[in-house]
């Protein structure tokens, strides 16, 4: 059984985990009006991956007999002056999740809570890889500049296969 507080915190973050695929979605939205293809398919798949991360969290509050909160989800910004900005703005929403679950880890620990740690862990690996990824473009994208070879690397996105930075086949769907 997890406290009311760590429910509390469960919803909050559920909230955004569904917050961060509207987000994605947006910034699809955006490169594919902005002609970068490949960007818009890249963040598409960010888009369901964060969908597979609110339905982690909701299955394991419900596998914990939590009472699940589903709060409003806040407008995501979709208004870029580029595609450097646009990935930059990703890697500052990927940093304050990594933040988040930080803090549910602390929160874990100080209510000995070694089942939300445990889950927890999963995401604290996966935000790792979602912060290197996003840097790496942001990285390709400065080395290049505003030339054509924006366009290489908007094609080169296009190319990514999954969803998931990590394999999402162990999310649990089912009840």
């Amino acid at each position: 059984m997890i406290s009311e507080k760590m429910i509390s915190q469960l919803n909050t973050q559920l909230n955004k985990e569904f917050y961060s695929s509207y987000l994605y979605l947006g910034m699809s939205t955006w490169c594919t009006n902005s002609g970068y293809n490949g960007s818009a398919s890249w963040f598409m798949m960010q888009h369901e991956e964060e969908r597979m991360h609110a339905l982690k969290v909701y299955h394991y509050m419900l596998g914990q007999g939590s009472k699940i909160k589903l709060l409003s989800i806040d407008q995501p910004e979709m208004d870029y002056s580029s595609l450097l900005e646009c990935f930059e703005d990703s890697l500052q929403h990927e940093q304050k999740m990594t933040h988040s679950f930080n803090e549910l880890c602390d929160l874990a620990i100080k209510e000995k809570d070694h089942a939300s740690y445990g889950f927890f862990q999963w995401f604290i690996q996966e935000q790792i890889e979602e912060e290197a990824s996003v840097t790496e473009i942001i990285s390709k994208l400065k080395l290049v500049g505003e030339g054509s070879g924006i366009f290489m690397i908007d094609t080169q996105l296009a190319k990514r296969k999954t969803g998931s930075q990590s394999d999402l086949n162990d999310v649990d769907t089912s009840l």
